[in-house]
């Protein structure tokens, strides 16, 4: 996939697949593939949890319900 042609992230990330990836909700097994951007965007989000920076949440959490919707509901919501 042409990274340009994805979201721009809503804070800064470090692409580092070239292919989408399969992620798991951690609670639920269930799984989606992801566009590389968006395994950015959710890894960042999932650290920002961990370290308390409730910005960098919410602002992950909007960005991917705007543009992954149906990601979001299996993974974040």
């Amino acid at each position: 996939m042409d990274l340009t042609k994805e979201p721009n992230p809503p804070f800064e990330v470090e692409i580092i697949d070239t292919k989408p990836v399969e992620v798991a909700n951690p609670f639920s097994g269930e799984k989606v593939m992801l566009e590389p951007t968006a395994v950015a965007v959710y890894d960042c989000l999932k650290g920002a949890e961990m370290l308390g920076e409730h910005d960098m949440v919410e602002k992950g959490i909007h960005w991917f319900r705007k543009y992954y919707p149906k990601e979001y509901m299996v993974l974040l919501d």
